[in-house]
């Protein structure tokens, strides 16, 4: 188990790395892992959609009303949103951090499942909901929080400080995910620590280069191929973790010791 002492020493000692070298790796890892990449992006959709229904149902019971009348009202949506009552607004922000944070357990639970598939171990359906629990499910809503008064503050900034913030946000989750024995503070400082640490090169260069083919193979495929593709961008985030903190082989296995076979 690592203590936030000794993952900052690990951060700070940790070797340069080679970026054709983590990016061919990330390729040979997400073919043992696309399958699990596929039902994460399911899950997602799932957990969402009831968001999605809330949102979007009334505002197409509107149109399909109008196009059936035959009546075109310019002003109907205009009426009709400033007809949402406070309570209907307040339980919309409410089920978007709820589903969200879910949804970042989901996240977290995957790198896991990337980890355990990384060294042959047995992955069940049942691992991608290991982080869904109240326990984790608390502080995965904080570092959300986090994340939000990270980012906005830093996108009305001119984007600039986005473009730094955005990896150590991006490894939130990773290293919660591993070190879910972390507080919230401690998370954040070591995800600022390992994403400043590489981000002058290789992981805002394997994430853009990551993203960029994800993107191109989506359009191709009309947005189909996102579904099998958007995990991939976890993957070379995992393999810079590997490589710089590294997981404790015995520790996991005495943790492991007493888990219920799932």
């Amino acid at each position: 188990m690592n203590t936030i002492t000794s993952l900052l020493e690990k951060i700070n000692n940790a070797k340069q790395l080679d970026f054709g070298s983590i990016f061919s790796e990330a390729i040979e890892l997400y073919k043992k892992t696309w399958v699990q990449g596929f039902l994460l992006q399911i899950f997602t959709m799932v957990v969402m959609l009831p968001l999605i229904i809330v949102l979007y149902v009334p505002l197409i019971g509107l149109m399909v009303a109008q196009q059936e009348s035959g009546y075109n009202d310019q002003e109907a949506l205009s009426t009709f949103l400033g007809g949402m009552s406070v309570l209907y607004i307040l339980f919309v922000v409410i089920g978007i951090f709820v589903l969200g944070t879910i949804s970042l357990t989901l996240q977290a639970s995957f790198f896991r499942i990337i980890k355990r598939m990384d060294y042959n171990e047995v992955v069940n359906t049942t691992d991608f909901f290991h982080f869904v629990k109240g326990k984790y499910l608390s502080k995965a809503f904080v570092l959300m929080l986090v994340s939000i008064g990270i980012v906005i503050p830093s996108a009305l900034l001119c984007y600039l400080p986005l473009i730094y913030t955005m990896v150590p946000v991006s490894y939130f989750m990773l290293v919660f995910a591993f070190n879910p024995e972390f507080g919230t503070g401690d998370v954040v400082k070591a995800s600022f620590k390992l994403g400043t640490k590489k981000w002058g090169g290789i992981t805002i260069a394997l994430f853009l280069v990551s993203y960029l083919c994800v993107f191109v193979i989506s359009m191709i495929t009309c947005g189909l191929g996102s579904l099998f593709l958007q995990a991939f961008l976890w993957h070379p985030a995992y393999l810079i973790y590997k490589k710089v903190v590294g997981f404790n082989e015995t520790t996991d296995a005495i943790e492991e010791i007493g888990t219920a076979v799932e």
